[in-house]
């Protein structure tokens, strides 16, 4: 379970980590309050890109990240993750896919409080069966690969923002997975801290991952290599970013 290496990314691009075809999302169905909150997405992202996903609050792109976490079903339309249609997957498949495959990090850390940074790296990988010696090797790796390895022992109320934001990212990559899916990761956090937390994404981009910011914020979404723009449920621009 080792982050590729960035000479490995130049054997990389062709294969197609997400490929959604025509998503349409609708809630209450059949009832006169029925809402549709996109209306026929389509995009691919390549293994080893970096993408912000921007939009306005209402914008369809917490909807759309839903659907890209495997959190949640399309209406109509096919979502192939790594060349499987999930969109079919049972729910016991699913959660395999967002456990084994898909690296969350969220605006709100989502840590369990009264458990160490370790352990909350290692919960992952306690979920995929993995040993207790393997899965506290790793946790330990990944806390020292986001300068976290000498607060292992500390539980998230020891900790600032920042700081439990980098164990969250620790965590989403405890089991090495296709995609890290990221949810406004810098939002709770202050400019300075917020940079320290995109310098680690632009690292795992480096050595090979693949990754998918959400945002609302367009200087933020510049950093990547690729943005693209969502309002009212479609896909209204998929440009290059600046980058670092």
């Amino acid at each position: 379970m080792q982050i590729q290496n960035n000479s490995d990314i130049q054997n990389k691009g062709s294969k197609t980590v997400i490929s959604m075809k025509n998503i349409i999302k609708r809630y209450y169905i059949g009832l006169p309050n029925e809402l549709q909150i996109l209306n026929g997405i389509s995009l691919d992202i390549k293994e080893g890109e970096f993408v912000a996903i921007v939009g306005e609050s209402g914008s369809g792109k917490s909807t759309l990240m839903n659907m890209i976490g495997a959190l949640d079903r399309p209406t109509e339309g096919s979502y192939l993750f790594n060349n499987e249609d999930i969109s079919k997957f049972t729910d016991r498949k699913l959660s395999l896919v967002r456990n084994q495959e898909i690296g969350f990090v969220f605006q709100n850390f989502n840590l369990i409080p009264r458990t160490s940074a370790v352990k909350n790296v290692e919960l992952p990988m306690m979920y995929a069966g993995v040993g207790r010696k393997e899965r506290n090797k790793r946790a330990m790796e990944l806390l020292e690969l986001v300068g976290m390895k000498d607060r292992a022992d500390h539980k998230p109320n020891e900790l600032s923002g920042g700081q439990k934001q980098r164990v969250a990212i620790a965590r989403a990559m405890a089991n090495d997975p296709s995609l890290i899916l990221a949810d406004e990761p810098t939002g709770a956090l202050d400019t300075k801290t917020g940079h320290i937390v995109m310098d680690i994404f632009h690292k795992l981009h480096h050595d090979g991952k693949t990754i998918v910011l959400i945002t609302h914020s367009p200087e933020l979404a510049k950093e990547t290599q690729r943005i693209i723009t969502i309002s009212d449920g479609n896909v209204i621009s998929d440009t290059k970013g600046v980058g670092r």
